[in-house]
């Protein structure tokens, strides 16, 4: 397996993840749906702290795509839930890990911070690409589904799946035992 990075450390109590694609109606909404309840089944959820959003404010308030939705359903998770908002700089400042499913995301996550806040929003870690932690490619994106068929919406859960598996190994080494790495 390869080397992932290690989790940056907790800022306060608890852990806090965004996730955040385009529109926060595909990809960032699956993975949060998929981490949430991993987080859950881990018994992490009163520690850690799940949500997504988009760098776009297109579909502020709407449900997740349908094909994301059904995708999800069809593996069994609950995508009901899910309402897009947008990504918010000032929100870095709250935040453990923001994990973005592309390197257009990434820019465009690190610029809108950058100009907010002042200095590199990334240098601590905290923003990363959510493969960054996919034991089969790490650093690849999250290709998105959007304009493509259901076998794309189902190639983006598998991804999903094995990065979230790595990632609340990580989460549950740092929050039990106070290391990032399993």
């Amino acid at each position: 397996m390869p080397d992932l990075p290690d989790l940056p450390a907790p800022r306060g109590d608890g852990y806090r993840i965004e996730l955040v694609c385009l529109g926060n109606i595909c990809r960032s909404p699956m993975a949060d749906v998929v981490l949430s309840a991993a987080v859950g089944a881990a018994g992490l959820d009163d520690r850690v702290a799940v949500r997504s959003s988009g760098t776009a404010g297109w579909h502020v308030g709407k449900a997740m795509d349908p094909r994301s939705a059904a995708t999800l359903t069809a593996a069994g998770y609950d995508a009901e839930q899910h309402r897009a908002r947008q990504f918010d700089p000032a929100d870095l400042a709250h935040l453990d890990l923001v994990l973005v499913m592309d390197a257009s995301n990434l820019a465009d996550v690190v610029s809108t911070t950058r100009a907010r806040a002042g200095g590199d929003p990334g240098a601590d870690g905290r923003v990363r690409l959510f493969r960054d932690f996919d034991p089969v490619e790490p650093g690849g994106e999250v290709p998105d589904p959007y304009y493509g068929g259901d076998a794309g919406f189902e190639e983006v859960l598998a991804m999903v799946d094995r990065t979230v598996h790595q990632l609340v190994l990580r989460l549950t080494d740092l929050l039990t035992r106070g290391t990032s790495a399993p």
